[in-house]
């Protein structure tokens, strides 16, 4: 019961195809669906924005996706729209078993701030809830999955590890955007936070 696999944003918009997709993306589930055999806890987030996000480079004149903008809280990658509440793009990839999920976390719900995070928004102190569930159920190591690796895998380990959970990210569960080095970048943080590697 100590031990808690974290499923990261398995959803259409970042699988091939998606608004937002994310390379073999989709090639993760049948890896992922077999390791929730091995964890007493399962957790799935979901990004769930919606319309007209501040993240989306839409919402922003003259702007196009992968544009850095500040934010209030700081610099933010536009992205194009993508994980709209309710839409298709925003669902669990088909072949993901969601039965075997205990919580099912959405982020990114506040159209002014983008949440990479499984644990906080982007400002680093609106909490999603997740921390607490955990502690209060026992849990404290997490092995992480999903996508994508430099992004939302790459926040949530960090923030897992600084509040003091034992964490782990399976690469080979993972897959990344890959955005001008961000993977390395995400390695190098991750690790330096206390991350594992398996």
């Amino acid at each position: 019961m100590s031990e808690a696999l974290i499923v990261i944003d398995v959803q259409n918009d970042f699988c091939p195809g998606g608004a937002l997709a994310v390379p073999e993306g989709d090639q993760i589930v049948p890896g992922i669906n077999a390791r929730m055999q091995d964890f007493g806890t399962i957790v799935l987030t979901q990004d769930w924005h919606p319309s007209g996000h501040s993240s989306f480079a839409s919402s922003h004149a003259g702007k196009a996706p992968y544009d850095m903008v500040d934010m209030p809280y700081g610099p933010q990658v536009l992205w194009p729209d993508h994980c709209v509440q309710g839409s298709d793009g925003a669902a669990f990839h088909k072949g993901l078993d969601t039965d075997r999920a205990d919580l099912i976390i959405r982020k990114g719900m506040n159209p002014a701030i983008d949440s990479y995070s499984a644990f906080f928004e982007n400002d680093q102190t609106t909490p999603t809830g997740l921390e607490g569930y955990l502690r209060t159920r026992g849990v404290t190591a997490l092995t992480l999955v999903g996508l994508a690796t430099d992004f939302c895998v790459s926040f949530s380990a960090q923030d897992a590890a600084r509040l003091g959970f034992e964490v782990s990210v399976q690469d080979s569960l993972c897959r990344a955007i890959d955005l001008d080095g961000s993977l390395a970048a995400a390695w190098q943080a991750m690790q330096s936070a206390g991350v594992a590697k398996i």
